[in-house]
């Protein structure tokens, strides 16, 4: 093998910076080879998890906000909202690209100082290969990744143009330094200041550009407090907290409506729910999706609520719901103007052998036009093509027509097995996202568990006795089908005055509830009067009787339904505002105290063992030890986050110094120059969090800000940071100290590789563009129909296969160079 002059490559690896500790030489090239690329990948994880560290510390910076008060419509106090101190795009291009970007600069860095100030390939060539990486892979993966029949656009253009700008400047500015005819093959000091100023030059003006400072604002609108987001938890519309904690009205509501859409939801479960929302309607950065992308992968403690399979489906179904509840106002249903689609009832039980049975779906409020449906099936502990038959079909309600039964086949396979259930669930059509008048009812989601049963099954109340408060409006009491559920049976029900009257606290009287085949759950809903006058506590009966094709009454025949104050309803809601808040506390990216941090670094999934998968416990096995050295970092609430802030960037250099020799040394072995080590290996091992990140936000985000709209400004900073400081100082440096006074910055393989990067990144950006507003791709940069969603992908991943492959055939001679 033969370098570009033609000599043979040299195996006798040179010394780094740190490494090698002991005497190596004398060990078989092979075994330290093996040894260098797993301590190169051990290192990879370790840079991650003080990265998240770092990006914890910085999260807490540029979370900090002031208290603004604004004069209220009433004579009361006047309104107090939060507004962020640091803007977000001055925080997303100074910290958080810092915080993302950081062993990239800090690589090329150590690597100036540690070869006595002249140029080395290694830190130039990463920071180049890690731009191709985030802007070619890291789309590629986003535009597929988005759910299907969704697009996501980028929402602030401006400031994405601005950053895409600076981005193309910073790479053919790198090539006017290094070929340019007035000092080819070196960096003069102005040319160094020139790239480092590029950095302020373009925070300011992306900032201008998010003010809107580039157009005459309208004379009728006045900007006050910056930009308000609509989920914002800073939002003046909704608020989610009030003085840091939960708002009880907001739980109330949620909850209510939760458990209206699916009342076997325990307090534990809606909680868990209420934290999962508040979760998803804060206004999340970058960095907490790098942060959760990096936890997930070292085994550390989640940033979202973990959730049953039961519940995510349930959650799912929340969100899908055109009423889906918010920590707001719930908005009351209108059936007068909306024809609502739901099942029969929440729950049913087949036996194994049922075969096919079918399940009634109901359309209430308007009936007078067509409306559709989609009924689908979800595993649970019951697996299609194994215990039943998958659905996916429409359901189309003709006017008038207001039942509709959809069959479910079951499959006997003649063993032996415990009773297993799985879902249907009712959605609205992709393209009926926003119909006008047919909205999905509150029970969206049904259970089937299969059992071996052929009994009509016994009735009876699941309680003996309920608790409601006096505001509820409705109280919902399940009658539950047991030890059977086949047949349509019904039963019938009447209220019983005890000291609460019918009439006077709440509407009694007496009717009849029919359980179709199969079903074995429905809910009797008694209207409760809220005379708004404190009284004692009282209570009402239901009695079950009469019942009807073969089915007998159960053990609990009468309940009890006790109406309570709002002062002992208070004691209920103050439990579940503790669980939530426990919830919320779980899934914060930032501890306290140092106790706590060594306390989730000795434990899997950051303490959370109930929920910890087996790959949570391998990788915790694999980061042990990083995670308890790194916990010994000064924690984030300490002193707003600096002290984090500079310690964690001090051990990123250490450790990042580190990878620099692990990586030198490991291509020297196999016989990969640095500049190849660099665009690959290296590149991807700290790129691939990023990767993580980008995919979670494309896929959770609405906008596609999140998930690509921080890459160019990232990959500018890498160039003004990572090559312009280091450049100025080793220029800086050689005029004083060197006997020429020059900086010496050969083109060869950087050249060529940006030259490349260059022109892949032109075709990947005019893609891009192309995506927005072309409506063959959905008008949107990603996502979009599948076909031309596959094909931009793919073919935007082969444009960063062919960067590696040329920059890589450049590199050993088989391609001509720059200039």
């Amino acid at each position: 093998m033969t370098a570009n002059n033609g000599t043979l490559y040299n195996y006798e690896c040179s010394d780094g910076l740190i490494l090698p500790i002991v005497n190596e030489f004398t060990w078989a090239k092979e075994a330290r080879a093996t040894l260098y690329f797993f301590g190169l990948l051990y290192c990879f994880l370790g840079i991650s998890i003080i990265a998240d560290i770092f990006m914890c510390s910085i999260e807490k910076i540029i979370s900090k906000t002031r208290k603004i008060y604004m004069a209220s419509a009433t004579e009361n106090e006047p309104e107090v909202i939060e507004v962020r101190i640091w803007s977000d795009t001055v925080a997303n291009l100074t910290l958080m690209a810092l915080g993302s970007s950081a062993p990239e600069i800090l690589l090329s860095c150590i690597e100036i100082v540690g070869n006595k100030f002249e140029a080395g390939e290694l830190g130039p060539g990463t920071i180049v290969g890690s731009a191709a990486f985030n802007l070619l892979c890291i789309v590629a993966i986003c535009i597929i990744s988005v759910p299907k029949g969704e697009v996501r656009t980028v929402k602030y253009m401006k400031v994405f143009a601005c950053t895409t700008f600076f981005s193309f400047l910073a790479y053919i500015w790198l090539l006017v330094i290094l070929v340019g005819s007035w000092s080819p093959d070196q960096v003069e000091i102005w040319e160094a200041a020139v790239t480092f100023a590029f950095f302020p030059l373009m925070v300011l003006l992306s900032w201008a550009a998010e003010r809107n400072f580039f157009r005459e604002a309208p004379a009728d609108k006045q900007i006050e407090l910056g930009r308000f987001k609509p989920a914002d938890k800073f939002s003046r519309d909704i608020q989610y907290f009030k003085d840091g904690e939960l708002n009880k009205d907001a739980l109330v509501s949620f909850v209510r409506e939760v458990k209206k859409m699916n009342p076997k939801i325990s307090d534990e479960d809606a909680a868990v729910l209420a934290a999962q929302k508040l979760v998803d309607s804060q206004h999340h950065s970058r960095l907490w999706y790098r942060i959760g992308a990096t936890r997930s992968i070292a085994g550390g403690r989640k940033t979202t609520p973990n959730m049953s399979m039961k519940l995510q489906q349930v959650y799912t179904t929340l969100n899908e719901h055109p009423d889906a509840p918010t920590l707001g106002e719930v908005k009351v249903v209108d059936t007068t103007e909306n024809a609502v689609i739901e099942f029969h009832a929440a729950t049913a039980h087949v036996m194994e052998n049922v075969g096919k049975f079918d399940v009634t779906v109901v359309r209430s409020g308007l009936t007078d036009t067509e409306v559709r449906c989609r009924i689908e099936t979800i595993d649970g502990t019951a697996t299609v093509n194994e215990d039943y038959i998958g659905i996916n079909e429409i359901l189309t309600f003709q006017p008038g027509e207001i039942e509709k039964q959809v069959t479910v086949e079951i499959i006997n396979d003649n063993q032996w097995e415990p009773d297993e259930e799985f879902f249907l669930k009712v959605s609205l059509l992709p393209e009926d996202k926003e119909p006008v008048g047919v909205e999905i009812g509150r029970i969206s989601i049904m259970e089937i568990t299969i059992l071996n049963d052929d009994e009509p099954g016994n009735v009876q109340f699941s309680k003996r006795g309920y608790l409601v408060n006096e505001s509820i409006g409705k109280a919902s009491i399940p009658v539950i089908r047991k030890n059977g559920a086949d047949g349509e049976i019904s039963v019938k029900w009447k209220t019983i005055d005890r000291s609460a009257l019918s009439g006077k606290d709440y509407e009694g009287g007496e009717g009849m509830l029919i359980f179709k085949h199969t079903e074995t759950e429905r809910i009797l809903e008694i209207p409760i009067t809220n005379d708004f006058c404190p009284e004692k506590d009282e209570h009402f009966e239901i009695e079950l009787f009469d019942p009807t094709g073969g089915a007998r009454i159960g053990r609990i025949n009468r309940t009890a339904v006790t109406i309570i104050s709002d002062d002992n309803f208070n004691t209920v809601i103050s439990r579940l505002m503790n669980l939530t808040n426990a919830n919320i506390h779980a899934v914060e990216i930032q501890r306290q105290t140092w106790g706590e941090q060594i306390k989730e670094a000795l434990t899997v999934n950051g303490g959370d063992v109930e929920n910890a998968t087996n790959m949570d416990y391998v990788m915790h096995f694999l980061t042990f030890f990083w995670k308890v050295l790194f916990s010994l970092v000064p924690p984030t609430g300490m002193l707003g986050g600096w002290p984090c802030f500079f310690v964690s960037l001090g051990v990123t250099g250490v450790v990042t110094a580190i990878v620099g020799d692990l990586a030198s040394i490991f291509g020297c072995l196999v016989g990969l120059r640095d500049s190849v080590t660099a665009i690959s290996f290296v590149a991807l091992g700290t790129s691939l969090p990023d990767t993580f990140a980008s995919r979670t936000a494309a896929i959770k985000e609405t906008y596609a800000d999140m998930a690509i709209g921080n890459i160019t400004g990232s990959n500018s900073v890498n160039v003004f940071l990572g090559l312009g400081l280091p450049w100025l100082i080793a220029s800086i440096y050689h005029a004083v100290a060197s006997e020429d006074g020059t900086f010496k910055v050969e083109r060869g393989a950087l050249a060529f590789s940006v030259a490349m990067y260059t022109g892949c990144a032109i075709v990947c950006v005019s893609l891009l563009v192309a995506r927005r507003y072309l409506k063959v791709f959905g008008n949107g940069e990603l996502g979009g129909p599948t076909v031309p969603r596959y094909a931009s992908g793919i073919f935007v991943f082969m444009l960063w296969i062919l960067y590696l492959v040329m920059s890589s055939l450049q590199a050993y001679g088989h391609l001509p160079g720059m200039g």
